[in-house]
């Protein structure tokens, strides 16, 4: 199938995030629109990443380059397994893929960038075409090579002021003085789901155990004080300022699990509404989507400190909408057009971002 510029296209989007809680598929049929493009969701699905995977990513960052080339391959092998089997499942034959894959190494102010999960593999074994690696020749143009999602929140989300990811990252995207400008806010999930790791748990499940701690306020304006919320646009985070940076300043305290989870709750919801409040304007909305919709101590918090209206839509958008994004990403990719914009990363120029696999 030719992802040429007919209505219909049918495009599969796969997208693994920091906080390593499984793979999202998300199979979209886009066709034109009055304003534009649209989309209807055909099938959705997470995937939880088996143990032996998990572990093995969450050990990417201290992996040689010939163990880092492997653990590449074999997660396009996964990947493309996953995928046969989810396509089989629901009868779809999708003529596109476009993965995320998963962010090995990102360290954009020395040009380095890594998605993992070999795109040409993928194709191999899938028998379709493939779109990945999105984030490199940005960074080659001296860009954040993220956030990613901005130009199909824009085209997709355009009556939204906001868009608002509470994935293990927190980043919005918006427009602002005529272009569209994004950037990673706070560790989010990732940060909470470390925490609900030393008690066991796989995470706070609704905010319930950060409810029952209390604030405290030294680690608050410790954790409000580190130098990236300062840095002005664009900026983005990775697993190794989390690790460098975030979470030295929570294992220096000595307070009880509960509260530790309050706080970072209160943090990340500090830096949210801090930021956003900044360009709010009468009848602003925010789109919220991710996994810490879920948390509900954490959105009370949003709430209660952010000056717009916050917007939860359907559940399928709450958890795919990354995914449904990255296969527009895909689409315009094949379609030669604008994918990652110059106003957002601080790249020299735009860039029709991703590599194309061929399936032979």
């Amino acid at each position: 199938m030719i992802m040429g510029k007919s209505s219909d296209q049918i495009v599969l989007g796969l997208m693994s995030g920091t906080s390593l809680d499984g793979i999202d598929l998300a199979v979209c049929r886009f066709h034109d629109a009055k304003n534009g493009v649209a989309y209807t969701l055909l099938a959705a699905e997470t995937i939880p990443y088996p143990y032996y995977m998990r572990e093995k990513l969450e050990d990417a960052l201290h992996l040689s380059t010939e163990n880092l080339h492997e653990l590449d391959q074999e997660l396009g092998s996964y990947y493309a397994a996953i995928i046969k089997h989810f396509i089989s499942k629901h009868g779809i034959q999708p003529g596109l893929i476009a993965s995320h894959g998963h962010t090995a190494l990102h360290q954009p102010d020395k040009g380095i960038t890594l998605q993992i999960g070999d795109g040409r593999v993928i194709a191999k074994e899938t028998g379709i075409m493939v779109v990945s690696d999105f984030r490199t020749q940005d960074v080659s143009k001296g860009g954040q090579g993220a956030p990613l999602v901005p130009a199909g929140d824009r085209d997709l989300f355009g009556e939204y002021t906001f868009c608002l990811n509470l994935g293990g990252i927190a980043n919005v995207s918006f427009d602002l003085d005529g272009r569209r400008v994004a950037c990673d806010i706070v560790p989010c999930n990732m940060a909470l789901n470390t925490l609900s790791s030393w008690i066991r748990m796989e995470y706070d499940n609704r905010g319930a155990v950060a409810k029952t701690g209390k604030t405290d306020t030294e680690l608050l304006n410790q954790l409000n004080s580190l130098s990236y919320y300062n840095h002005p646009l664009p900026k983005s985070l990775g697993k190794e300022w989390f690790t460098r940076q975030f979470l030295p300043v929570i294992k220096r305290t000595d307070l009880a699990i509960e509260d530790m989870l309050n706080t970072v709750n209160v943090h990340i919801a500090t830096q949210v509404s801090m930021f956003i409040n900044q360009y709010v304007r009468p009848g602003s909305k925010i789109l919220a989507t991710g996994g810490g919709v879920y948390n509900d101590y954490l959105m009370d918090q949003i709430r209660n400190n952010c000056k717009a209206k916050l917007v939860i839509p359907d559940k399928n958008l709450v958890n795919f909408k990354e995914s449904i994004v990255f296969a527009y990403l895909g689409l315009l990719k094949v379609r030669n057009r604008i994918n990652v914009f110059a106003s957002v990363t601080g790249a020299s120029s735009d860039t029709s971002a991703g590599i194309i696999y061929q399936p032979n």
